[in-house]
């Protein structure tokens, strides 16, 4: 396949040396600013700054001098030509790690027609326009087929889970569907067409007030996530949630063998009734049977009397994390994280009362329900919980 030859003229050549010169930037930078083979701007500074001096490139005609309306039509079309410039140079700065053989060079014209023209986006990536539109009107094959409908399954699946998957569990969520398909597969259509998974930073508050006398319970734990049935281990922990009217603070019980949230409460304090409500939820839900660990951090809530008394009556073994250690609850941290980074992060609450629909949504509706957990085995928790009983 040919590929057409651009033309650069004298007056850009001379301006692209006169760059060079002035930038004091390495060559190599200067030509992919221009979106220019280095080669080309190096022979072009030969000839304008040969061993005599600098001299002019050779032209056949010294150019005439303008008359007003022809130097605008020329500032015009010079503009012209550095807008054509600067849209290759982008160009080729976004797709030079996609570059490959001319299947793939067509792939990306056709991705960006609507942004850049054909013809900018074929000299910049070296292939013919006709080749391009040859390319497009060819009968499509049996594999661009399937990859056009597991292209769609794949946007439907992350619209449907409000872009908070990316390939793993999206794969996932696929062969629970039936489809036979690779991860790397899904993997690279999601990379080529800008799918990904939402994931902001998230800011921690501490929540955890520690400095206090009461009696604190051995880390029995150990960092062993590995309960083989449930209701052997019950995390806990609490976070928080930014409105405009104030902190909503946040209280989760989760069984450790099926990360399923069995016990959450809500409330605008960091007393003891917080993590007792949701407490009182779980052992309402899931009647546990006597002998139940139970692991938290050295919070006051979870040291205080009334917290202690209610596991004790349930005959439930408390469980203290080492001292500023968040590693023996990184189960319950993960947790938070997800919901912070797929829910929270993404809202503006007004009221407490706009959060509190916001969380129970997540919690009850698609984190327990819906979302596939890769602790698991990608299979929800409520599936984790079925499987075992």
């Amino acid at each position: 396949m040919t590929t057409k030859r651009r033309f650069f003229t004298d007056e850009f050549k001379r301006e692209a040396v006169a760059l060079l010169e002035s930038s004091g930037r390495p060559l190599e930078h200067v030509a992919k600013d221009l979106g220019i083979q280095p080669s080309m701007l190096r022979t072009w500074r030969r000839r304008v700054s040969g061993p005599g001096g600098p001299a002019q490139v050779p032209t056949k005609q010294a150019p005439a001098p303008l008359a007003a309306g022809d130097q605008s039509a020329e500032i015009a079309r010079l503009k012209r030509e550095l807008d054509r410039v600067r849209m290759e140079r982008d160009i080729l700065e976004n797709c030079e790690h996609f570059l490959g053989a001319s299947e793939m060079r067509f792939r990306i014209v056709e991705d960006c027609r609507d942004e850049y023209p054909v013809r900018v986006l074929c000299d910049a990536l070296g292939v013919s326009p006709s080749g391009y539109y040859a390319w497009r009107t060819r009968p499509e094959s049996p594999r661009q087929a399937a990859n056009r409908q597991l292209l769609d399954d794949i946007r439907r699946l992350h619209a449907d889970h409000r872009e908070r998957y990316g390939a793993p569990r999206i794969h996932a969520a696929l062969r629970a569907q039936g489809r036979t398909v690779s991860r790397g597969r899904v993997e690279r259509l999601m990379h080529r067409h800008g799918l990904r998974a939402q994931r902001p930073r998230a800011f921690r508050v501490c929540t955890t007030d520690s400095n206090h006398a009461l009696p604190i319970a051995p880390n029995l734990l150990d960092r062993n996530f590995t309960p083989t049935a449930p209701n052997q281990v019950w995390l806990t922990d609490i976070t928080y949630v930014p409105t405009a009217a104030g902190w909503l603070y946040l209280a989760v019980v989760l069984d450790l063998f099926s990360r399923k949230a069995i016990g959450w409460a809500m409330r605008d304090h960091l007393r003891t009734e917080l993590p007792l409500a949701a407490l009182t939820m779980a052992l309402q839900r899931q009647r546990p049977a006597p002998g139940l660990l139970h692991p938290s951090d050295r919070g006051c809530q979870y040291a205080s009397a009334a917290y202690r008394k209610a596991l004790k009556s349930h005959g439930i073994t408390p469980s203290m994390s080492c001292k500023g250690n968040c590693w023996d609850n990184a189960p319950m941290e993960s947790f938070f994280g997800s919901l912070k980074s797929e829910l929270v992060h993404h809202h503006r609450y007004a009221t407490r009362e706009d959060a509190k629909r916001d969380l129970f949504g997540y919690i009850e509706g698609y984190y327990n329900r819906q979302r596939l957990h890769s602790a698991i085995g990608y299979i929800t928790p409520e599936q984790a919980e079925r499987q075992a009983a």
